[in-house]
């Protein structure tokens, strides 16, 4: 069990696994602890220590009042590598992390090696947002259908028939509201276009082709955007395609960060 310490001193665990000399950090989508990569995580053990860690709010990290920004969220991650002694990593951030993701990159080019931004956006104004009817069914009072609803924003129907859960990527069921409200308001309110355009790593953009939860059409928008950056789009995926279509995306992923 270990903790590192953010600028603003909130504590953030973080766990370390696997083998090699290249370090990976896994960054979870918004709501949601480390568990979010239990599933994908063994993929990359024989090629890296994988770094996966619960962003504030979650888990066993701290659950400030404030302070939750995808700017913010990149400073965190900078905190873990710090801690452990490390200058660079290769950085794959999905969802709201591939937004956080966007900043470490831009904002910390030495601490990136490779990076990887899979089924995220670079915010509402410049990228391609969910429907206003999709909007609605996530935000309607009876949460059972909510949920069932963002379970399939997530995974195929085949998938869901076949896979009764427990699910680890629709959100942490113990953050407090408070915390649930800051992730929102820091995925909502991202704006990494700027950003985007400064990244000097080489970057895969990877999506699910039928994710609508967050719009396929964002990944060649980012791939366009990023100077040094191709997108692959996986058939058939939906939003938790990490998991799901693993035997594509993980391999993709790996070719990607182990080229010379």
């Amino acid at each position: 069990m270990s903790f590192a310490h953010a600028a603003d001193g909130t504590s953030l665990y973080y766990e370390v696994d696997g083998h090699g000399d290249d370090v990976l950090v896994l960054i979870a989508g918004q709501s949601n602890n480390h568990h979010w990569w239990d599933v994908a995580r063994e993929d990359f053990a024989a090629h890296f220590r994988t770094v996966v860690f619960d962003h504030r709010g979650t888990g066993r990290s701290d659950k400030p009042e404030s302070g939750y920004d995808t700017r913010v969220f990149a400073t965190d991650v900078v905190a873990i590598l710090d801690d452990l002694g490390v200058d660079q990593a290769h950085v794959y951030g999905t969802s709201m992390g591939g937004r956080a993701a966007q900043w470490l990159a831009a904002d910390h080019p030495s601490r990136v090696r490779r990076l990887v931004l899979g089924c995220t956006s670079p915010g509402a104004r410049h990228g391609v947002e969910r429907s206003a009817e999709l909007r609605r069914a996530l935000a309607q009072r009876d949460r059972d259908a909510a949920q069932r609803v963002l379970l399939e924003l997530m995974y195929t129907p085949d998938w869901l028939a076949t896979h009764p859960g427990p699910f680890h990527t629709i959100g942490d069921p113990d953050m407090p509201q408070h915390a649930r409200r800051g992730h929102f308001l820091a995925s909502r309110n991202h704006d990494g276009w700027d950003a985007c355009a400064k990244i000097v790593a080489p970057a895969l953009v990877l999506h699910g082709a039928d994710d609508v939860f967050n719009p396929a059409a964002n990944a060649p928008l980012l791939a366009d955007r990023i100077p040094d950056a191709h997108a692959v789009l996986i058939p058939h995926a939906r939003h938790a395609y990490f998991e799901e279509f693993r035997s594509v995306a993980s391999p993709t992923v790996v070719n990607f960060l182990t080229v010379p």
